[in-house]
Order: C-alpha cells, then structure tokens, then sequence
C-alpha cells in the first residue's frame, strides 16, 4: 500500500512538528480517494521531545471533523525533533492498531524528512510514500 500525500499537507506537518520543536508534534492525517489531502494537528498532552500522547477529546472531534467532510482517517503522524523518521522502541511497543499508517516527520537535517510505516506486533514494514500535486 502506497501513502498518496499531497504536498501542501506534507509542508504542512513539517511546520507542525517546527512550531512545536522542541517537543513532539501529532495529528491525524485525512483522505479523499486514496489520496491524504488534510491534517488535522492535535495536541501532544505529555509536551515532551520523545513520546507524545493525545488528546482524547481532540481526537474524537477530529474524527467526527473527517467525517463531516467525507473524509477517511489515512493515519496517525507525529514528529521526531531529534532522530531520523522512523519508529522508535516506543512507537513499535505502544502501536496498537495494525491496520493503522504510522507517519514519522524527522526535524532533523540531512534526513529523509517523512516516512510511513505499519506496525504489527513488533513488526515494521515501511510503506512507500508518494508526495502529488
């Protein structure tokens, strides 16, 4: 499975995760056809550089947000202000959902900025991300 993002959403989640520097950014990402079109930014309720939590409340209303657009939940990012974009030992052990797209947006230079994985059981397998116009 390919993860279609447009490229203003892509900007987008980088500004995120900058703004909220030096803490961990999170959010949902939403699609349309097959084709993430929207992020919705929630807030990290831990406000700590290596883990994040969200807020319920926020997560709720995003959902119902997508649904009044017709949109589809495409997955579930955050960023990493420190370290490359992939999972880390606590994002593996607290994915929870295997049917779930994990998006990682790294901070730092010289990196590949943004990457996408599923998890399952301890099991990551990087799926390809497409960025369109």
């Amino acid at each position: 499975m390919t993860i279609k993002i447009e490229r203003p959403v892509l900007e987008a989640m980088l500004a995120h995760g900058r703004r909220e520097m030096p803490n961990e950014a999170c959010g949902y990402l939403a699609a349309r056809e097959g084709v993430v079109c929207r992020h919705f930014e929630l807030t990290n309720r831990d406000a700590a550089p290596d883990h994040f939590t969200m807020d319920p409340a926020e997560q709720f209303a995003a959902i119902r947000r997508m649904r009044d657009e017709g949109l589809q939940p495409a997955a579930v990012y955050h960023s990493h202000p420190e370290t490359p974009a992939r999972p880390s030992e606590e994002d593996i052990r607290l994915a929870n959902d295997p049917n779930t797209a994990y998006v990682i947006v790294s901070l730092v230079e010289g990196t590949d900025p943004v990457r996408a994985f599923r998890i399952n059981r301890g099991e990551v397998v990087e799926l390809p991300l497409e960025v369109v116009a």
